[in-house]
């Protein structure tokens, strides 16, 4: 007789991440995975490579270093931080520690599709709440959510729509839910917003025992290979992470570049500039030759495309997947005519301008 996993797990799609390679092309443009097109901090590639001395030590299973740079570098009591292999695999562990089969996993209709993986791997039950104009709706979750939900999963910004919520609305959603519903607000773009009414929700944390904010070195910090992230919460919430995280869930290199990349302020600050200027030009680039964009906060933009034959999503991304410039679709989501490309340097921008250009006119 073969071995048999859970009910359930064979009902799961694995994540496919964005595509890399443009067959026949060499050295493509790959605007995919929305990482950062200036590379990472240049201290933070020192510190990966004089870690590469002591490959032979275990690193620090607690973190304790990088948990105080975070802390110092945003104002939070390291205590209260939690470190991982990215922001992903904190998801994943609150999903290990507080979900049950049957329990009730809310998110917003067009929310990053780790939260459905999360519950799928609990046999929790799944719930996506109608978003307004590719944004959470505030009302809709906390309707979906009732008084028995166990995880709400908040993107803010959100992957793929790059739309927001205000920081008032995501008040209003903690103190509409139940003490016994966990709020996670997922904040991997957060770097990047530039809005007045959005904050951070590291201050609901403090005020909350039951809210989790989670952050990725992956994004404004260019450090997606080395995968590594963290989350904020209450202590006993933090508590609970430490006891089913891996013992060693860090390695040292992702330590020490996190370290370096976390204090120069200066590189985030480029960064975020650069994005900044990119998303603009290509709101502006897009939307003046008819396509429709969703207006984003993150580091890319949505686009839409019609259903007329010879001009769809799918029809699109061939065309772009031709001359070397790889997007992702997002029919995953539940948005088949729609494609999400990053931000990328200046000329690749400008590449996708005119491709998508002479694809419109044709």
């Amino acid at each position: 007789m073969s071995l048999e996993p859970r009910p359930g797990i064979l009902d799961i799609k694995p994540y496919k991440p964005g595509a890399a390679d443009a067959p026949g092309i060499s050295n493509p443009v790959k605007l995919s995975s929305n990482e950062n097109p200036m590379g990472c901090s240049p201290l933070a590639r020192s510190a990966f490579e004089s870690s590469s001395r002591n490959l032979n030590l275990y690193p620090d299973g607690g973190a304790v270093r990088l948990r105080a740079a975070i802390g110092e570098a945003n104002g939070l009591d390291p205590d209260r931080i939690v470190c991982g292999t990215g922001s992903d695999e904190l998801l994943q562990l609150l999903g290990r520690a507080y979900l049950e089969p049957g329990d009730k996993v809310v998110q917003s209709q067009y929310g990053f599709l780790v939260y459905r993986l999360v519950a799928m791997q609990s046999g929790a039950e799944f719930v996506s709440a109608d978003e307004t104009d590719y944004t959470a709706n505030v009302d809709a979750i906390l309707k979906a959510a009732g008084e028995n939900a166990r995880i709400v999963f908040l993107a803010n910004p959100n992957n793929p729509t790059g739309t927001y919520i205000s920081h008032s609305e995501v008040r209003r959603l903690r103190e509409g839910l139940p003490a016994s519903t966990m709020l996670v607000v997922d904040e991997a773009y957060a770097e990047y917003v530039d809005e007045p009414d959005y904050e951070t929700a590291f201050d609901l944390a403090n005020e909350y025992d039951n809210v989790v904010v989670t952050r990725t070195f992956s994004k404004i910090h260019g450090l997606a290979a080395l995968r590594l992230g963290w989350a904020y919460a209450d202590k006993s919430i933090i508590d609970v992470l430490n006891r089913v995280r891996g013992p060693f869930n860090v390695n040292l290199p992702a330590i020490e570049a996190g370290i370096a990349a976390i204090r120069d302020t200066d590189f985030q600050k480029r960064s975020a500039e650069h994005n900044r200027q990119g998303l603009a030009f290509m709101r502006q680039q897009l939307g003046g030759m008819g396509l429709d964009v969703t207006p984003g906060v993150g580091n890319f933009v949505l686009v839409h495309f019609p259903e007329t034959k010879g001009k769809t999503a799918m029809d699109a991304d061939a065309f772009l997947t031709a001359r070397g410039l790889i997007v992702r679709p997002v029919a995953a989501y539940g948005m088949p005519n729609a494609l999400r490309i990053t931000i990328g340097l200046d000329r690749d921008n400008r590449k996708v301008v005119d491709a998508l250009s002479e694809f419109v006119a044709a």
